[in-house]
């Protein structure tokens, strides 16, 4: 029988109530591939091609504005056969394969399939994408052959591309230059800014139009000839692009030394290290130098740019492993603190950024985006950020110059976040505009009553009261860091009060779990849900109630084999192919595992872990992404993927390293040069474990842990400095 609500369709009143919804009309006939640098982000599909496959919604993209719709190469007019598409292990470099198809003029073969070896490379870098187009005549005859370069932009703001439709435009022009091999395709927006697409051909084509570029070669058997492009975004005059090979060699210099400071993991279980590799590589890619220090963007392809919530959640779970993360993220979301009231923003004194966007739409106030703050939980997320950064580094520096800010957040969070001062923090948008859901999952319909029925505002989340707890208790320390005990024994006795206060009004002893929110009215949403999970995460549970939802997210109507569903199976919106009512979220099942490991629950953590390590081993690349279907495991079968999914996704990509977290237990202290293992655990598919450059303060330690369980041996391979590291069980 099939569940009645796996038959809903999305309606034209759904796609109304949620304006900035992602609409999926067909699937794309070839796979994608992506690669960023900085604000610049490239879609292209499995041969390298942009626009060539029904379905695609590619391009290359700048400051969230695509720069390039349309890039084909046909030879002898005809599309090529892909032969391998691959992605460098550190996402700097994709190369493309490609052979020519049989070709018959007159009815006569005239070429030979498998005669001319195409090979595409493609990177970017600062604003610009390179692109060489390799041939070599395998064959034992002398060919000849045309490609043809067909090209385009329209300059489509990524809401555009994402599915929202716009009356007015602004004006586009071409100019072609033959004799240099240079075309720029310039846009007039109606926020009156020129942005410009600039081609260079090198050599210059044979033929080059206004759309389309055409070489003729003629090559000897063994011979080669190359074809570079670059693409530049917004050129200045006083720029010009490096040759291909500097710069592609720049670029990787560029990406290693990124990631320099960052702790290594090598298992004995080679599908992890995997894992842990793609997840690496995805995860700096994704970092953007900014201003501020290094900022993890969200996800590709619709959400590459500053995300606080997103942000916050990649830093924490990375926080073990390279704690720089965290400082750039912190400075960045202070830097855009808001400072008055907007609700056209939903922007509150204190509160922390949602998003913001750089495209004309955004300019124009066309979306509320430019800079949003309808987040409710990034503020309380800030704090506990803050908090865990300075436990883990002791850079009291940056405390104290962020502490103006922490102390606005906390302000925000008991005023405006609590606006009829029940002790909960809740969310309602100022305006129809904004989001109408506020949390994580920020679906039009992802709160909801046990009888589907939608909860309306304000509603205050299970998990994000959880947030304001540890955020209290974290800026609790923080003050007495400071010296501000007086300060510190509020914030512990606030905390207190909320623990007990929660604990009255979530828990549902009929569920076996916490309510996932009260609505407007006070009612508890009697609905079993994975926001229960990241309770655990955030220590409010008192033990008991901890054992409870521990046992109820590992049931079959949560665990799906693979993972936590964030809605279980027999709830009325359960729907396994839905964004936020029944899909799985590799960062929401690390944050539960860690949570479980808070209150002793390893087997369960285990169990999360395998489950995310078996869906990795049948992904494309072993990469996570941002949410896969919750279908039920079946026997020799993967995960079902969620076709909007981003691909790389930053708190995806950090996900493995926070369930490594919750197996082995670190613990740092920076003041008394202190590295602890408190109760570590190997699952029963790591038999050996080595990290290496893990840093504390200025100093580094190489360890391996070898054993099975809570069987643990642990040896510190080397250590440049005085730091004891120690394993402790309690």
């Amino acid at each position: 029988m099939i569940p009645s609500s796996w038959t809903k369709a999305v309606t034209a009143a759904d796609v109304a109530e949620e304006p900035f919804y992602i609409p999926a009309t067909t699937s794309p006939s070839r796979p994608r591939r992506t690669l960023k640098h900085g604000d610049t982000f490239a879609v292209v599909d499995s041969h390298g091609d942009i626009g060539a496959s029904r379905g695609a919604q590619d391009g290359i993209f700048h400051a969230d504005t695509r720069y390039l719709s349309r890039f084909e190469l046909l030879l002898n007019g005809m599309q090529p056969l892909l032969l391998g598409s691959n992605l460098r292990d550190d996402n700097s470099v994709l190369t493309v394969d490609l052979t020519n198809p049989d070709m018959y003029f007159n009815g006569q073969l005239a070429l030979s399939k498998d005669t001319i070896h195409v090979v595409r490379t493609l990177f970017l870098w600062r604003s610009c994408a390179y692109h060489r187009l390799g041939f070599h005549n395998h064959g034992d005859a002398r060919v000849k052959f045309s490609i043809s370069l067909a090209f385009d932009n329209d300059f489509a703001d990524l809401f555009e591309v994402r599915g929202l439709h716009r009356d007015r435009r602004g004006r586009s022009e071409i100019q072609c230059n033959p004799e240099t091999g240079r075309v720029d395709i310039s846009y007039e927006g109606l926020d009156e800014k020129l942005r410009r697409s600039t081609f260079t051909f090198d050599p210059p084509p044979a033929n080059l139009q206004k759309n389309i570029a055409t070489y003729r070669f003629d090559l000897r058997p063994g011979e080669r000839c190359s074809v570079c492009l670059t693409l530049e975004c917004n050129r200045e005059e006083t720029d010009s692009p490096k040759s291909f090979l500097r710069s592609m060699v720049a670029a990787a210099h560029e990406l290693k030394a990124s990631t320099r400071q960052a702790a290594t993991v090598v298992a004995s279980n080679e599908i992890l290290n995997r894992l842990f590799c793609r997840s690496m590589a995805d995860l700096y890619m994704l970092i953007t130098q900014t201003s501020q220090g290094p900022y993890p963007y969200g996800g590709i392809p619709w959400y590459s740019t500053t995300f606080g919530r997103d942000g916050i959640l990649a830093a924490i779970q990375m926080l073990w492993c390279d704690p720089r993360i965290a400082k750039g993220v912190l400075k960045r979301l202070a830097a855009f603190q808001a400072k008055q009231n907007d609700p056209l923003r939903d922007a509150e004194p204190g509160k922390i950024l949602h998003e913001m966007r750089a495209g004309e739409m955004a300019a124009l106030g066309e979306i509320p985006f430019g800079l949003y703050y309808g987040s409710v939980d990034s503020t309380p997320l800030f704090v506990l950020l803050l908090g865990l950064y300075v436990e883990r580094t002791g850079d009291l520096a940056t405390l104290r110059e962020l502490c103006p800010n922490l102390k606005v957040a906390l302000a925000w969070i008991d005023s405006y976040g609590d606006p009829d001062g029940d002790g909960f923090i809740e969310y309602y948008r100022a305006t129809e505009r904004g989001l109408s859901n506020q949390g994580w999952k920020d679906s039009h319909d992802a709160v909801f009553h046990a009888d589907g029925s939608l909860a309306e505002g304000p509603i205050a989340l299970a998990e994000v009261q959880g947030y304001v707890y540890a955020a209290k208790q974290l800026a609790a320390r923080c003050a007495r860091w400071l010296g501000d005990d007086t300060w510190a024994c509020a914030l512990d006795a606030e905390a207190a009060r909320l623990r007990t206060q929660f604990d009255a009004a979530f828990w549902c002893e009929g569920l076996g779990t916490y309510a996932m929110a009260l609505d407007g009215h006070k009612r508890a949403c009697l609905v079993r849900t994975s926001n229960a999970g990241q309770v655990l995460f955030s220590g409010i549970a008192n033990p008991e109630r901890a054992a409870a939802v521990a046992k109820c997210l590992m049931e079959p109507r949560f665990f799906s084999g693979w993972g936590i569903r964030t809605v279980a199976r027999d709830e009325r919106r359960y729907n396994p192919m839905s964004y936020h009512n029944g899909s799985i979220w590799p960062h929401d099942n690390a944050l539960i595992a860690l949570g479980l490991r808070r209150y002793g629950f390893m087997d369960a953590a285990d169990r999360i872990f395998a489950g995310m390590l078996d869906a990795a081993s049948y992904m494309e690349f072993q990469r996570l992404p941002e949410l896969f279907c919750g279908f039920g495991r079946r026997r020799n079968r993967g995960p079902t993927l969620y076709p909007v999914a981003c691909s790389p996704q930053a708190w995806a990509a950090t996900a493995p390293f926070a369930l490594l977290q919750a197996s082995i237990g670190l613990e740092f202290d920076p003041v008394a040069k202190e590295i602890t293992l408190r109760n570590p655990h190997l699952p029963s598919f790591i038999e050996s474990l080595t990290i290496s450059g893990l840093r504390l303060g200025n100093s580094t330690v190489d360890l391996s842990l070898r054993g099975q369980r809570d069987d643990i041996s642990m040896r510190v391979l080397r250590s440049d400095a005085n730091i004891r590291v120690s394993a402790v069980y309690c």
